[in-house]
């Protein structure tokens, strides 16, 4: 796990170096839907601090006992979440990727209400337009950001997931573009297979899992309101 992780950050450093930024502004995000204990406690001893998960109940049974014994850990929720899931997520979670809906920006701001505690969220843009993928569409995304702020939510940035069968650059370059005219500074864009593409169209945040545990044990499902 220490390798593979370690050669994962030499990517990220040479793609930063690249597109002539510094390795440091691009965080890894390990991504551990579906591994087991034993690989995140792998993961957690070569160094690694931050993870993304994709259900709620998953990352709850993954982390509630270690959040106090790494006071340094930052947990991101990157998959679809349902409102009525939304105290369970700002309960457990630093920030939560995926808002893509007005409805779930008030549900998120009820829940942070009730917890008296900030939220950071970015928004989902689904940049292919793709029905069946969670995200709000390009064109609805300013008014989004714009609702979430007033509800109270802290807006970091924006992610996206690019359709499979396409170049990812355009997807990344439009996600881009959102997050400038709204100043927004954090991209969460890339995975194992296009992580360097994302980093030279400015992506501060990469979602790594198979290039550092294989593939996922299961297949994913996921609904929504």
């Amino acid at each position: 796990m220490a390798d593979r992780i370690a050669a994962v950050r030499r990517r990220v450093a040479e793609a930063a170096r690249t597109a002539v930024r510094e390795p440091d502004d691009v965080v890894l995000t390990a991504v551990t839907k579906t591994q087991s204990d034993e690989a995140l406690l792998e993961a957690l001893a070569a160094g690694q601090r931050v993870f993304g998960e994709n259900r709620v109940q998953e990352a709850q049974a993954h982390w509630t006992g270690r959040r106090g014994d790494h006071p340094d850990l930052e947990l991101r929720l990157i998959g679809p979440l349902q409102t009525n899931k939304a105290a369970d997520a700002v309960a457990l979670f630093d920030v939560i990727e995926t808002l893509d809906r007005p409805k779930l920006a008030e549900a998120l701001a009820a829940a942070a209400d009730k917890a008296g505690r900030a939220v950071r969220v970015l928004i989902q843009v689904n940049t292919g337009a793709e029905p069946q993928k969670a995200g709000i569409l390009p064109e609805q995304a300013d008014a989004l950001i714009r609702h979430a702020r007033d509800r109270g939510l802290i807006v970091e940035g924006l992610m996206c997931i690019p359709p499979a069968d396409e170049a990812a650059g355009p997807h990344f370059a439009l996600l881009r573009k959102i997050a400038r005219r709204n100043g927004l500074k954090v991209l969460s864009m890339g995975m194992s297979g296009d992580f360097e593409t994302a980093i030279r169209f400015g992506a501060t945040h990469v979602r790594v899992g198979s290039a550092l545990f294989g593939e996922r044990k299961r297949p994913e499902t996921s609904s929504r309101d």
